[in-house]
């Protein structure tokens, strides 16, 4: 075992999209949709390609036209402007200025733009248990984590790979800061470079598509943040891959890892408040996406994104079967999900990349606006799963109740 996860049980009650049309007929929605019958429109998406789950569920949409499909239903004549990016960051920036009206981001730039105030809302999830890799090159020495004391570690900073190298820190070594163990941090600006554990890195904290990609040029990896060690591991635990760390098990996030990794659908809360329907429409053809692929042979998914993986697909289904809206077969945002934000922001604020960590209330104003629409789209597509599934403590992940729930969501500090 290597941390992975199979896939779970195939759903058949979202197969390609069946029982769409019967969901349909909502009066004051047919009303709308006749009113604004043929009306052109342009939505511009942001999406990150090179990142994990997000990246075949939006290839699919749009190799499909899902979005455009939906819209339909409600009258629009859709187009969708789909614009890659190499991360949050830039999005978040277009989203602000009012050049973006959908994106994808991760847990931290979300963070960011919750304190920042931006006009944004969270529409679903995009992707989550992204396994990050600590790595290096196959002749290095470090073979564990306690071999990072003194040594330089590059990776994507401000954001979730050093989120997460800082709490294996946390269990591992007892302190999440770097500084604490004479380690020195560098940037790395991308994800493929991070991968490459590049000239002036002893090693680096990567993504599994890039370091499975970065793997014929010598990288080699030692442990990943669900806990378990990788082929170069040599250190008290034993040796080689596939062994679980024990310091995992105090984190708050197992069986999740040491890191509660989550990206998040966002919208420009204008957009939301203009055009609601295309918001419902997204959450349809995402949902209608996610269940496909989550019922398809896992390589056959990555191929889909070989172009910017560059995976085989023995190695894109290592990923696919990471990710967790197809181990779920759904894309609801959960309490669970949300909690990801706050924990989160925990840690950022101890790292002084925020003043002070967000209130629980914070986190659950960015879902207020979207729920009525999720709760919507859930409905007309068939009300699955039920919500005990949510609930269910028989899974690999962190859930909880869905958004249109929130009012029952626990209180939290």
């Amino acid at each position: 075992m290597n941390g992975g996860s199979s896939m779970l049980t195939r759903r058949h009650w979202l197969r390609r999209g069946a029982g769409l049309a019967a969901s349909l007929g909502i009066a004051g929605i047919a009303g709308m949709a006749r009113a604004q019958a043929g009306r052109p429109f342009t939505m511009s998406y942001g999406w990150v390609p090179w990142a994990a789950g997000n990246s075949p569920v939006t290839q699919y949409m749009i190799g499909k036209r899902l979005i455009e499909k939906h819209a339909a239903e409600f009258g629009y004549d859709l187009t969708v402007d789909y614009r890659a990016y190499p991360a949050a960051a830039p999005q978040v920036e277009a989203l602000a200025a009012g050049q973006l009206d959908m994106a994808m981001w991760g847990n931290t730039p979300t963070i960011r733009a919750i304190v920042a105030q931006h006009p944004f809302s969270l529409v679903s999830v995009a992707e989550g248990r992204l396994r990050f890799l600590l790595c290096t090159r196959k002749d290095s020495p470090i073979r564990n984590v306690q071999d990072l004391k003194g040594k330089t570690v590059g990776t994507l900073m401000g954001a979730d790979p050093y989120n997460a190298f800082t709490q294996i820190l946390r269990y591992e070594l007892g302190n999440p800061d770097p500084a604490a163990h004479g380690i020195r941090m560098v940037h790395i600006s991308t994800l493929p470079e991070a991968a490459q554990v590049p000239a002036g890195t002893d090693a680096t904290l990567a993504v599994y598509p890039a370091f499975l990609r970065a793997q014929a040029t010598g990288t080699v990896a030692i442990m990943n943040s669900y806990g378990y060690t990788e082929a170069h591991y040599d250190g008290p635990e034993g040796k080689g891959a596939g062994i679980l760390l024990p310091s995992v098990k105090n984190s708050p996030f197992y069986p999740d890892g040491y890191y509660l990794h989550r990206s998040f659908r966002i919208v420009h809360n204008s957009l939301l408040e203009k055009h609601p329907n295309l918001v419902l429409a997204f959450l349809m053809a995402q949902q209608e996406a996610v269940g496909v692929l989550s019922e398809s042979e896992p390589a056959a998914v990555s191929q889909l994104v070989k172009s910017y993986w560059g995976l085989s697909p023995a190695d894109g289904a290592k990923v696919v079967r990471d990710e967790v809206v197809f181990r779920r077969g759904w894309a609801w945002s959960t309490e669970g999900d949300a909690l990801s934000l706050l924990a989160t922001s925990k840690m950022i604020a101890g790292a002084k990349i925020i003043a002070e960590p967000l209130s629980w209330a914070q986190v659950k104003s960015v879902f207020v606006r979207t729920a009525p629409l999720v709760k919507q789209a859930y409905d007309r597509l068939g009300a699955k799963p039920v919500l005990a599934e949510f609930q269910s403590a028989k899974v690999g992940d962190l859930r909880g109740l869905p958004s249109w729930e929130l009012g029952r969501w626990k209180d939290r500090v």
